[in-house]
């Protein structure tokens, strides 16, 4: 797989990884420093995961609560394909890209 980091004056404020296997790029553990969110750097790491991977299948996964990520995802054109509840509290949403 692939990790990538961001860094600000030494220290890491947003990480990615990525893991290919048969021509899907599962992607796993997007972060970005609460201080650092909403000035692109998510979209930026996805964006170059993409790179690193061109021209597969990209699928990623998180929760329903987790409403900015569901709204970065789709500005980006990952589209939701299914759901699955956890539990009462927790429901996963699955998105891939083409």
């Amino acid at each position: 797989g692939v990790i990538l980091k961001v860094e600000c004056k030494g220290q890491i404020i947003g990480s990615i990884r990525a893991e290919f296997k048969d021509n899907t790029v599962y992607i796993g553990k997007l972060m970005v420093h609460p201080q650092y969110r909403n000035k692109g750097i998510g979209k930026e790491l996805l964006k170059e995961i993409e790179s690193v991977y061109p021209n597969c299948r990209y699928e990623l996964f998180t929760s329903t609560l987790s409403i900015n990520n569901l709204r970065l995802y789709e500005s980006i054109g990952y589209k939701e394909y299914e759901r699955k509840k956890v539990n009462d509290m927790l429901t996963f949403v699955y998105l891939e890209k083409r």
